[in-house]
């Protein structure tokens, strides 16, 4: 099965499926947003201004997390979906997102780890990278899922497999 065929499945996807991307999206956004002070409020700030990149890579970073999180409802259909000992991709994609697109002096890990002028020289330089990498498990993760949903579908037996009861 080639790249685009697990692509183009998604043409298929019931519209709960889209539902929930876009809430998922949305979420995301707001999640990471807010504590980076990417989406203003009034409890976080941030020591230094966003760069031109952080909206764009949230953005993108939203997207792919929305639609990987829309591969786990359930259709109705049933699909032998292999295990992926790699499942976590996803979420580690999540989480450098916001290390990423964050104020590099305002995240108190790195500010333990390195100290202000350390946050600076050694881990803003490095923030585009972490999202490059975000972006890629992110991708990855979604593209296995998608990949898994057309493995092996098998039709659905009434009440094997299900907790309907």
């Amino acid at each position: 099965m080639s790249a685009a065929d697990r692509w183009r499945s998604m043409r298929s996807w019931p519209a709960r499926r889209w539902s929930v991307a876009a809430v998922a999206t949305t979420a995301y956004v707001l999640a990471v947003g807010i504590p980076t002070d990417l989406v203003p409020n009034p409890v976080f700030g941030r020591e230094i201004p966003p760069t031109w990149w952080s909206w764009p890579s949230l953005a993108v970073s939203a997207v792919l997390a929305g639609l990987l999180a829309a591969t786990y409802v359930d259709t109705g259909t049933a699909a032998a979906e292999t295990v992926d000992p790699d499942a976590r991709r996803g979420m580690v994609g999540g989480v450098l997102t916001f290390f990423a697109v964050g104020c590099p002096v305002c995240n108190k890990l790195v500010l333990i780890a390195l100290g202000s002028a350390g946050a600076i020289t050694w881990f803003e330089p490095v923030q585009p990278l972490l999202q490059l990498a975000a972006m890629g498990l992110l991708l990855w993760a979604l593209d296995t899922r998608l990949g898994n949903q057309l493995a092996c579908p098998v039709p659905a037996i009434a009440g094997v497999g299900r907790s309907d009861t």
